[in-house]
């Protein structure tokens, strides 16, 4: 049993100053007066000394464990070590329930990973799925990020979908000259980065691209009705027009990632979808593809959701960088890291607040003498996982 006191508790509806947290167990028992601390027997008191005391952060979108299982295109790790390895860093971060983002390709024009490969790629979902019975630090659960032009790989999606090993769908769709890649130059440019390739080459690849078999409308509909019947939250993918928002919510869609545009975003959010812009967004000043801020999105009231995509300290670090760099409201910011996506994939009953009946998942954020947000203490399931000391010499 522990006492988070002395610090400013994140609550569903505001930030409460001289207010602590009773955890028992696993899970939260009361918001109590600081001047209550000492009637509450038998507890451990740890003090946020003047701290944030918030609720651990949801992620729902990453790839970053394809980076730590494959450092470099052919080289691949142990998953089991990738996973354990990831999660020190991640709770690090925060960050303590992890949808990992999983790319189910057709073909990768860009890297050739051997982790888009497929059966390297059902052996991290496997790896995934057993973590729920291993020792382990964080939450972990699969993103399925399912490219429309993979025919081949719709039946091993059905199937980890019917065992339970899918908690998020999306589906994606890098074809040149819509979504992501509506800039044709853009894309030339991506590719470059990723391969010694001719212009002629490139053209060439545009042509055979954008010629590609994909799903249909009917059966990513078939996919998103499986989807569904698993309590499985669906999500479209770069949405770069109005009609496509429309479309992806008439079957089932209840998530927009990275809207291309603000008048996208803003018809996403009208029609009742959560979105979701990427936090390195908000640190570089703005989209590398040259698509929407995320900055000015959320000043528009548009995003909803704050997500690392690629970077995991990116969450910590944007909230106070749009709180006191944009002047948005700190409590709002908060609320996209952590109950806003947990409403996004329907475990906010659980997680995502400071609420008694809730998991225990808690973070302790200080400031250093510079401002700089600092994580000191971290708690998933009522389990004290780290303690952080900072010193000056």
């Amino acid at each position: 049993m522990y006492v988070i006191h002395n610090g400013k508790v994140i609550t569903e509806h505001e930030i409460l100053e001289g207010f602590a947290v009773v955890i028992k167990g696993e899970y939260i028992q009361k918001v109590i007066p600081q001047e209550e601390v000492l009637n509450v027997q038998g507890a451990q008191l740890i003090d946020a000394r003047g701290g944030f005391i918030s609720p651990g952060f949801i992620d729902i979108h990453s790839d970053y464990i394809e980076t730590i299982a494959s450092p470099r295109p052919s080289c691949m790790m142990d998953f089991d070590m990738s996973l354990r390895e990831a999660e020190k860093i991640l709770i690090s971060h925060g960050i303590t329930t992890m949808y990992h983002s999983l790319s189910f390709y057709g073909e990768d024009v860009f890297t050739h990973k051997a982790m888009h490969d497929p059966k390297n790629l059902q052996r991290m979902i496997d790896a995934i799925d057993a973590t729920h019975k291993n020792s382990h630090l964080i939450r972990h659960r699969l993103h399925a990020r399912f490219e429309i032009d993979n025919m081949d790989g719709v039946p091993s999606l059905i199937k980890n979908m019917e065992d339970n090993k899918v908690h998020l769908l999306s589906f994606m769709d890098h074809t040149p000259g819509q979504g992501q890649y509506r800039n044709l130059e853009v894309y030339r440019e991506t590719l470059k980065g990723y391969r010694d390739i001719s212009d002629a080459d490139v053209n060439v690849l545009i042509a055979e691209r954008q010629q590609t078999k994909c799903l249909t409308i009917e059966q990513i509909k078939e996919l998103a009705e499986i989807a569904t019947k698993n309590g499985i939250a669906i999500a479209s993918h770069d949405d770069d027009n109005i009609q496509k928002v429309v479309l992806v919510k008439s079957f089932g869609t209840t998530i927009s990632e990275f809207p291309i545009t603000l008048e996208v975003a803003m018809k996403a959010k009208e029609l009742g979808l959560y979105t979701i812009a990427g936090a390195p967004n908000v640190l570089l000043g703005g989209s590398h593809s040259g698509n929407l801020s995320a900055t000015e999105a959320i000043s528009y009231g548009c995003v909803d959701i704050l997500c690392s995509d690629y970077y995991p300290a990116g969450l910590l670090h944007a909230i106070f960088a749009l709180h006191e760099q944009h002047d948005n409201d700190l409590h709002n910011m908060f609320m996209m890291v952590t109950l806003n996506p947990a409403k996004a994939v329907h475990i906010d009953d659980e997680f995502g607040s400071i609420k008694a009946g809730k998991k225990a998942d808690l973070l302790i954020i200080e400031r250093m003498d510079d401002g700089y947000p600092m994580l000191t203490r971290t708690m998933v399931n009522g389990i004290l996982i780290t303690t952080t000391n900072y010193r000056s010499q």
